[in-house]
């Protein structure tokens, strides 16, 4: 076993950490770590999916376990591991089995990769590598989430705005991904989560103040997404997904001073050439289609060797650009291309929460206003044992409507 390397993230907590480490010091003498509640509802975070190696590590002693919860071993306190696949199998320092836990114990975090995080671990063999899963209680994962998607220092009815739109996100995935190894990723395909590295007070303090409130319709949890800025107006869903849902709404947004509110970028036309190939020059660009908003849902290239048309998402990707309500400009071998706003539109404006709660707007508010027609309802789950298996801990779960107390 070698000693833990340095995460490449960076901050305070983490180099208290490492001078713990170094020290032999309890990680309880951080005061600032909120004590998380009794495990109740876990997500499954895929901290690493298909890797040749996964490196895991504790900041307490951590106890090994088997898929039938049998302890195999122990890793000392601020030590690591490798983990690699072994045949059908996994192999974890010596250790060699289907797959492995590593649980911290008196209250440790977990070292994957190149971060801490709260919670254990489950590293299983997957095609082609090895995945590792961050079991985490949805209250501690939404530590490292709210201060990954919105900054510490932003007003807290804006912090809690995110900690109920970010915790009614993964439930709702949670409840879509039963007999799958694990519910969300940690990147903006589903919501960022860095782990400890983005907690802050502020942030603790916004989801301790919302703990168990979630939105609900028609008494089901909402897909409650989220994205930076609209530009001005969020999107109705049908209009970007093509499928109608009742509470993703466009309304005026209140971003009018995200940094993203208006913004450009410039190509040449060899740039642009290389990026979208098949077309030679640029020569113009028709939008065919479009969401009431302005959004580009398809549009026609015309270069010199050639056309094609793209979907806004592809021309997004393509050119590696904020959002799809643009225009362009050609002049010559210069493109340029304008644009508002940063993401898909829909639901909640990170934003324009952020505007709406200068404005004295609290966080019921700026909820109800960006998912139309919802309720503030208080999370409540029945009595469950926890498992120790690959398969996702199953919580039957109420809402009441009504703000949460």
């Amino acid at each position: 076993m070698t000693l833990l390397r340095q995460p490449l993230v960076s901050g305070p907590l983490i180099s208290r950490l490492l001078m713990l480490f170094k020290h032999g010091l309890s990680l309880s003498v951080i005061w600032w770590l909120v004590a998380v509640p009794a495990l109740a509802v876990e997500m499954r975070v895929a901290i690493g999916d298909r890797l040749s190696r996964v490196t895991v590590g504790s900041s307490t002693p951590a106890i090994v376990k088997n898929m039938a919860g049998q302890g195999v071993g122990q890793i000392p306190q601020g030590r690591s591991v490798v983990v690699t696949p072994d045949g059908g199998g996994v192999r974890l320092a010596d250790w060699r089995g289907q797959a492995f836990w590593v649980e911290p114990t008196n209250g440790g975090y977990i070292f994957i990769r190149d971060s801490w995080y709260r919670g254990r671990v489950l590293v299983v063999p997957t095609e082609g590598g090895i995945t590792a899963v961050n079991w985490v209680d949805i209250e501690a994962y939404l530590y490292g989430v709210v201060g990954s998607e919105m900054p510490a220092s932003w007003p807290h009815e804006a912090l809690k705005a995110q900690a109920v739109a970010a915790r009614s996100y993964a439930l709702y995935r949670r409840d879509r991904t039963r007999n799958q190894l694990f519910d969300v990723g940690t990147t903006t395909a589903h919501q960022v989560y860095k782990g400890l590295a983005s907690e802050a007070p502020s942030v603790h303090a916004a989801v301790n103040a919302t703990q168990g409130q979630v939105l609900t319709h028609g008494g089901r949890v909402i897909e409650a997404v989220f994205h930076s800025s609209s530009g001005g107006h969020t999107e109705n869903s049908e209009d970007i997904w093509q499928r109608p849902t009742p509470y993703l709404r466009g309304v005026a947004d209140f971003d009018q001073e995200a940094p993203v509110f208006q913004w450009s970028e410039t190509f040449s036309a060899q740039q642009l050439a290389q990026r979208i190939t098949g077309i030679g020059q640029l020569r113009s660009v028709a939008t065919e289609r479009a969401t009431p908003r302005g959004r580009v849902v398809s549009a026609r290239l015309q270069g010199t060797q050639g056309s094609r048309t793209l979907t806004g998402v592809e021309l997004r990707q393509a050119l590696g650009l904020r959002s799809t309500l643009i225009s362009f400009n050609i002049s010559g071998d210069t493109i340029r291309v304008n644009g508002r706003g940063f993401g898909h539109g829909l639901g909640m404006s990170q934003w324009g929460a952020r505007g709406l709660a200068t404005r004295g707007q609290n966080y019921q508010q700026i909820l109800t206003h960006y998912y139309q027609g919802t309720a503030l309802s208080n999370l409540r789950l029945a009595t469950a044992q926890k498992q120790d298996g690959p398969a996702p801990l199953v919580v039957p779960v109420t809402f009441v409507p009504g703000l949460a107390r």
